[in-house]
């Protein structure tokens, strides 16, 4: 027994050692990577840490943080009404804005590879400008406003079909069937074009040699050729589907209004504005943070592991 230690012990050595000589081999590379490093840990890694921290205590930024335990967590679950009703919308719109936005601008971007550039262009903007263009916002808001002057109300009345303007974004069954495709629409923009650049950088060669190889149709081709040569952008696409699928918060804020009529729209991210923003409680708003990481966090593990069975 003694003997199988000294030589695990003598093997970490061994291991220690040859990492310290490469290290050394390396240190012009980590040269390089050292500013990037020291911005990722300070302003990524170090807040991550900080916000778990604060979220175990009672801090209003002005006070020095209180130690309370587990207190936030308890209260978000068992005491905040609202907060029930923020996971409930928020996973609505994950289950929606995440597997259809991301399914949907994949089959879009796969379908227009084929067309002329001059259209692919039109269908690119279309879909890429609600993501960059914050004026989106502005213009569902005039679309569906409350009054006459909305253009949706006074064009529904002046076909002579309502008399009166109808709710939108202040009556809840209507609200957020309006909000979920816009936040869907918006969602697409980053994955599309990933997708798109993804499908342009495929050589041809690789169909043909397919074809010669027995694959038989389409179906085939997307499976076994498209897919496994698009790895990094179905992953890249899906980071960025799960970040805009549960961090829904601005549209509906904007639209819905701040809070919305009995906090129809409200979702995780609203729930950590209004703790974080407006009352400065700060803890409370770090353990909601904490917990949103974590489950994208969760959802991304899943995700990697579904694509790397891809082409398999």
């Amino acid at each position: 027994m003694s003997e199988k230690f000294n030589k695990l012990i003598n093997k970490k050595k061994m291991q220690f050692h040859d990492g310290i000589r490469h290290a050394k081999q390396m240190k012009f590379c980590y040269a390089f990577v050292a500013p990037f490093a020291i911005l990722f840990i300070t302003f990524t890694i170090l807040p991550i840490l900080t916000s778990v921290y604060y979220s175990f205590t009672n801090f209003n930024i002005l006070e020095k943080p209180e130690w309370i335990g587990i207190r936030n967590y308890l209260n978000l679950f068992l005491q905040d009404e609202v907060n029930t009703i923020a996971i409930k919308n928020t996973f609505l719109m994950a289950l929606i804005i995440g597997p259809v936005g991301y399914i949907l601008a994949f089959v879009v971007a796969w379908l227009i590879n084929e067309l002329p550039k001059w259209l692919r262009s039109i269908f690119v903007l279309f879909f890429y400008a609600p993501s960059i263009a914050g004026s989106a916002i502005g213009i569902f808001a005039i679309l569906f406003r409350d009054d006459s002057q909305g253009w949706v109300n006074a064009i529904l009345i002046r076909l002579g079909l309502i008399t009166t303007p109808l709710s939108f974004f202040t009556n809840p069954t209507v609200g957020l069937k309006i909000i979920i495709p816009i936040c869907l629409w918006a969602s697409m923009g980053a994955g599309f074009l990933s997708f798109v650049a993804g499908l342009k950088g495929i050589e041809q060669s690789q169909y043909e040699a397919g074809y010669i190889d027995g694959i038989q149709n389409r179906w085939q081709e997307l499976w076994y050729i498209t897919l496994p040569n698009m790895k990094p952008m179905l992953l890249f696409g899906a980071v960025m589907s799960i970040t805009s699928a549960f961090s829904v918060g601005d549209i509906p804020r904007a639209l819905a209004g701040y809070p919305s009529t009995d906090y129809y729209a409200r979702t995780v991210l609203t729930h950590l504005f209004d703790y974080g923003y407006q009352r400065f409680e700060m803890g409370y708003a770090s353990a909601i943070a904490a917990l949103l990481f974590i489950v994208m966090l969760l959802c991304n593990k899943v995700i990697q592991s579904l694509l790397s069975r891809v082409g398999q």
